[in-house]
């Protein structure tokens, strides 16, 4: 008998998903959204498209690879700021959004302006009155300005939070921490062009009336051999370096310490030499003769110097210089193979696949709720095709997104945490839209662009958190393309699978509990085929992934099995899959066990998958915290599924109950 569709489910199941999303956008706003008034900074006016264009993709090298200028700038503010975007307003009242190019190029080429821009992110405002810094909000953004009058105090404090062990900080002394080691960071970009704005102080040159002449550090590195044959023979007769000479030699020591870490531009022509060279190490190498081409060395800081200089007279003769300088670069890294990707990459991260596709997904969502809420007719066919079309571009995006990734980076595409996110988020909305494919109910497509919305967010989320370009190559252990392609992607497609068919199971459980189906035994049947069909790749991916896996930890680390966290994850996928399917089979469990029993394995995934990383142990062991109350969270609502369940299937056994009851009597009555 069919029960026509409560309209009070309806709007339970309205509710709770809007308050769902809700949920997700105001952490969103709260996480990037910066508090009161934007910050005025006089004089400020934006770069022109043109420079931004010229210096966004100079190669330069940081974590084990040549990466664009952008992508360095990317990471880093989002290290300091907690997001890839800042408003200001500048010069007349205007407001200017300053991306990471921009703020890079600011803080290099004008840290007279940089330093008051809101680039440090405080997360909690104690940090800042334990250094006697007025404080805006709790959690807020300030400048290098505003918190400079407590830089001592805050290291100070953070040197005496160091000797604690890292578990046993408090959040105040862990944010105390890490602000100090932003600021240091920061400090060495601001400075970084000293050398190339004041050049070096001739001591006692100029006369009464005048102040002492300036050298470009160019032209004392010229004079090198002649500066370091006085400093040895003042060293072999035994007596003091003349005044003016040490005075010198001090200057070009804290620029060159200034400028030596950070930006990594200068490729060495030997094709031998592995590491690029930062300004300070180039400084460095000609003045203690250790450079193997002093000549080029001098002519790299000459046109650093010359580009740097160029910005206080135009935007136009600074985009001449230091286009020079980079066409200088970029021959060099050519001719040692390692130029190709830069281009690409910046276009990757201008284009922002993942945010777009964040945004059609979230448009397939509405249109999901509005094809379920209107259950059948005209209107609802045209939210399920439009659900359709933003689903498949969105995946689309994902796709791409993933490929040119694989590009950059060289690698299949599943080599760390980030990038598993985003390649079970692309998997499972695919697998989502086969299951819709096979079965034609329209659950398994208003399911795809959820799970997808909910898992590229997770990815930002995530990527917002962890602060690190994920670009970056991996360990050497891992370093291998034949066990990515297998064992990795294996063991990942299991874990989409795995969660795919939980989330089903859960859609079922909300469905059939609130009888938002009005007893379709059909769409009942179909889901729990779907979520077996899941099940069954589940335990097929991980069992071969885990096999897989032992076969490389075998020839990594010269055993197959060790008992780690990670591998007992993926061995309980298994064994609790297997579990399942073997009481699915012998009739131990029905359709309501099936999908309480898969909503479960979604706990079992998020372990393996995720949580075995705030463990702190094992070779797998990824070793960050960020996320910890996500995660119980996530186990929470799975359990409330799966007690809702519980209650549902009771109050089912009962409602059969008394009809059967009821009908027993009805037929007595019709007999006497």
């Amino acid at each position: 008998m069919q029960h026509k569709n409560p309209v009070w489910g309806k709007w339970v199941v309205a509710a709770l998903a809007a308050g769902a999303l809700g949920v997700v956008f105001v952490n969103m706003l709260i996480d990037n959204m910066p508090k009161g008034d934007l910050q005025k900074i006089e004089g400020y006016v934006a770069w022109q498209k043109e420079s931004v264009e010229v210096v966004e993709s100079l190669p330069l090298q940081d974590g084990g690879r040549i990466k664009p200028f952008s992508t360095y700038a990317g990471f880093k503010m989002l290290q300091l700021h907690g997001a890839r975007s800042m408003k200001v307003l500048g010069k007349g009242g205007e407001k200017y959004k300053i991306k990471p190019t921009e703020w890079l190029m600011d803080t290099l080429f004008r840290p007279e302006l940089a330093v008051n821009l809101p680039t440090f992110r405080v997360d909690n405002s104690q940090v800042l009155e334990a250094i006697s810094i007025e404080t805006k909000g709790r959690r807020d953004r300030y400048s290098y300005a505003e918190i400079k009058p407590g830089i001592q105090k805050l290291i100070e404090l953070a040197q005496s939070y160091e000797p604690i062990e890292k578990k046993q900080r408090d959040p105040i002394q862990q944010q105390t921490i890490d602000l100090a080691y932003n600021i240091r960071n920061y400090e060495s970009l601001l400075g970084y062009f000293s050398f190339a704005r004041r050049g070096m102080e001739l001591r006692g040159t100029g006369s009464e009336a005048a102040a002492d002449k300036r050298a470009d550090l160019s032209s004392v590195m010229t004079a090198a051999p002649q500066l370091m044959a006085e400093v040895r023979a003042a060293n072999t007769e035994k007596r003091e370096v003349e005044g003016k000479l040490q005075d010198l030699l001090q200057q070009v020591l804290e620029a060159a310490n200034y400028s030596k870490f950070g930006l990594f531009m200068l490729p060495p022509k030997n094709a031998s030499d592995g590491d690029w060279l930062s300004a300070g190490n180039t400084i460095m190498a000609v003045m203690t003769m250790e450079s193997k081409d002093p000549e080029a060395a001098i002519i790299d800081i000459k046109a650093l110097e010359t580009a740097v200089r160029s910005v206080t007279v135009s935007e136009q003769e600074f985009r001449k210089h230091f286009a020079e300088f980079k066409d200088s670069v970029e021959e060099r890294a050519d001719s040692r193979g390692e130029l190709k990707p830069i281009s690409m990459e910046v276009s990757y991260f201008k284009r922002d696949y993942f945010l777009n596709a964040i945004v059609l997904f979230f448009l397939g969502t509405l249109c999901a709720l509005a094809m379920w809420g209107i259950g059948s007719g005209k209107s609802a066919k045209i939210f399920s095709w439009a659900t359709l079309g933003f689903t498949v571009i969105g995946a689309a995006y994902c796709v791409i997104a993933i490929v040119v990734r694989c590009l950059i980076m060289d690698r299949p595409p599943v080599g760390n945490l980030y990038d598993t996110i985003i390649f079970i988020g692309a998997t499972g909305v695919i697998f989502s839209l086969l299951v819709e494919w096979m079965n034609r109910q329209r659950f398994a497509l208003g399911l795809a662009p959820i799970l997808g919305l909910a898992l590229i967010i997770l990815a930002r989320r995530y990527e917002v958190g962890d602060a690190g370009d994920h670009l970056d190559p991996l360990v050497a252990v891992l370093d291998s393309n034949f066990w990515l392609a297998t064992h990795v992607i294996t063991i990942t497609l299991g874990y989409s699978a795995g969660l795919l068919a939980a989330m089903l199971s859960c859609g079922y459980v909300l469905m059939r509990g609130l009888n938002l189906d009005g007893g379709n035994k059909d769409l009942r049947r179909s889901l729990s085929k779907a979520v077996y069909g899941c099940i069954c790749l589940t335990v097929f991916l991980s069992l071969v992934g885990t096999v897989l896996g032992g076969i490389w930890a075998n020839y990594s680390w010269g055993r197959f099995w060790g008992w780690d966290p990670k591998e007992n994850g993926a061995l309980m996928i298994v064994l609790w899959t297997l579990a399942i399917l073997h009481a699915r089979i012998g009739g131990i469990i029905k359709e309501w066990g099936l999908h309480l029993a898969s909503i479960f394995t979604a706990c079992i995934v998020a372990f393996s998958w995720w949580h075995v990383n705030f463990l702190g142990v094992g070779l797998h062991n990824y070793g960050f915290t960020a996320g910890k109350g996500a995660i119980w969270v996530f186990y929470a609502a799975m359990i409330i599924f799966i007690l809702f369940g519980a209650v549902a299937v009771i109050v089912e056994y009962y409602d059969k109950q008394a009809k059967r009851t009821a009908k027993e009597k009805t037929v007595e009555g019709l007999e006497a």
